[in-house]
């Protein structure tokens, strides 16, 4: 895993978002094509922005993926993730080779087996995630499943997890948060080529701390991104805050 410092959330994004940049210019030009993977979420806004007024990219050969969706919530909600990756990525480049938004209003199970058989055919070449409050990859609250091979699962979200939703303003009150969600699995998430991650904010600092400094374990699904061969994370002064080591 590779940290990289940065001293404030438009700084980090800006060097996140042009990283991912470089990674997608790279693989078109090797191989004609990128599969890439997008987080949401305010940790993500910055690193998205960047990315989208990145110069050089070929949007037309990018097939999108994205890591979760709460189940039952329509795409009207402002809490939707389908709507924000509409409203702030695929509504802001040119059109792509194609997307893949995960229905959260579909049968569950139907949509995981839907998405999971896209995926096989589409191996992520560049990954954007992030790091929940409570150290979740992904939806992957803990103990996150390292184990099960399906490419997408349903997830029971946690009370950290739902209350870092309602307390970024996402949803009118704790009680209006889902309870469950359709997650990219951790193993799929690590099946990535690179991976991109990006994590600002001071109240981040706990869960960054755990997910770099403790033994990779489930308790701290962020944790293994450890062992991945080419994981960038993209801290600030206020994310970074508690680490001993930066290396």
């Amino acid at each position: 895993m590779e940290i990289i410092l940065t001293e404030t959330p438009k700084e980090l994004g800006q060097l996140a978002g042009s990283r991912a940049a470089e990674f997608i210019r790279d693989v078109i030009a090797q191989t004609g094509r990128c599969n890439l993977l997008l987080a949401t979420g305010t940790s993500q806004f910055e690193t998205l922005n960047q990315l989208i007024s990145s110069p050089g990219i070929d949007w037309s050969k990018v097939v999108m993926f994205h890591l979760d969706e709460y189940i039952g919530l329509p795409i009207t909600s402002p809490a939707s993730f389908r709507r924000y990756l509409k409203e702030r990525f695929l509504d802001q480049v040119p059109p792509l080779k194609a997307s893949y938004l995960i229905d959260g209003e579909a049968d569950p199970e139907a949509e995981c087996e839907r998405l999971g058989g896209i995926i096989a055919q589409h191996p992520i070449d560049v990954a954007l995630v992030g790091i929940g409050e409570n150290g979740h990859l992904a939806f992957n609250d803990p103990p996150a499943d390292f184990d099960t091979e399906k490419p997408y699962i349903i997830v029971e979200l946690d009370e950290p997890c739902r209350n870092q939703q309602f307390s970024e303003g996402w949803f009118a009150s704790f009680d209006d948060v889902p309870q469950k969600a359709i997650s990219m699995s951790v193993k799929q998430i690590m099946k990535s080529k690179r991976i991109v991650c990006s994590v600002p904010d001071e109240r981040k600092a706990v869960a960054v701390k755990n997910s770099v400094e403790q033994e990779v374990s489930n308790q701290f699904p962020a944790s293994i991104l450890q062992q991945h061969s080419d994981c960038a994370l993209f801290l600030d002064a206020g994310s970074a805050s508690l680490l001993s080591k930066t290396a």
